[in-house]
């Protein structure tokens, strides 16, 4: 049997599924690891998170449930269930019973409870007040065993502490391009973190920030297991040697 043509057809098909994959590394990639890493991603002891337009918060005043919204103190804890939080509108104001329009985007969670306990004040003599967002995430996509956003309570998160909650990495996963998204304003920051390397472990593993974006890219030989897994079962044991010794 001739088999010309079905090596023919083979060379076809590995030359036609060559595809732009955005989680693979590239060289200037690679370069941009070997530079410093951007100060955006520089552990900050002192971080706090701010509130954003479009954040679902909710504000809870303790024994005052006509004040709270979703309260956090109630027996039940259904407040995205049922809706019960403020949206923080284009404007970066929220409505509160009593007080009316309320200004929050830009202001951590501590100064927006201080600022609501002077007003509280005139009708409740020490208030206490809790209020907390509840999008806080960081979206982990690429070769992790389970790509999620994952929900956070805190603002201190450690890198692998995020990747742990996906399952860890998956079997192709490239730890040695290892890249971080953040959005600051209209811009966009990004870092490449190298874990494969031995030492600097707190550069490694970094601080993220809720919002933050990671990207955990394949490596390079992934798709060329994915095509020769797909052929072997169609062809003989010679076939598949030869296809794999001409492709390296």
């Amino acid at each position: 049997m001739n088999r010309l043509p079905f090596y023919f057809l083979l060379l076809v098909v590995f030359a036609s599924c060559k595809t732009q994959n955005i989680f693979k590394d590239t060289k200037p990639e690679r370069k941009a690891l070997a530079e410093e890493m951007d100060s955006a991603f520089y552990y900050n002891p002192d971080y706090q998170y701010r509130i954003r337009t479009d954040d679902k918060i909710n504000i809870s005043v303790w024994g005052q449930e006509e004040l709270s919204v979703g309260s956090v103190y109630g027996i039940y804890n259904s407040n995205e269930v049922y809706g019960k939080w403020l949206l923080v509108d284009a404007n970066g104001n929220v409505e509160v019973p009593k007080i009316g329009t309320f200004s929050v985007k830009g202001q951590s969670i501590i100064e927006v409870k201080d600022t609501l306990k002077t007003r509280y004040k005139q009708w409740i003599v020490n208030p206490v007040i809790d209020v907390k967002v509840l999008n806080k995430e960081i979206t982990v996509i690429g070769e992790v065993k389970d790509p999620a956003v994952v929900q956070v309570d805190k603002d201190n998160n450690k890198l692998l502490e995020i990747i742990s909650r996906t399952g860890g990495f998956a079997d192709y996963a490239n730890m040695k391009y290892v890249k971080i998204l953040r959005q600051e304003g209209e811009h966009v920051r990004m870092t490449n973190i190298d874990l494969t390397k031995s030492g600097d472990y707190l550069q490694k593993n970094i601080q993220l920030h809720p919002g933050d974006i990671v990207v955990v890219p394949s490596k390079r030989y992934k798709e060329f297991d994915r095509r020769v897994s797909i052929i072997i079962p169609f062809a003989t044991a010679i076939t598949a040697a030869a296809i794999i010794v001409a492709a390296f």
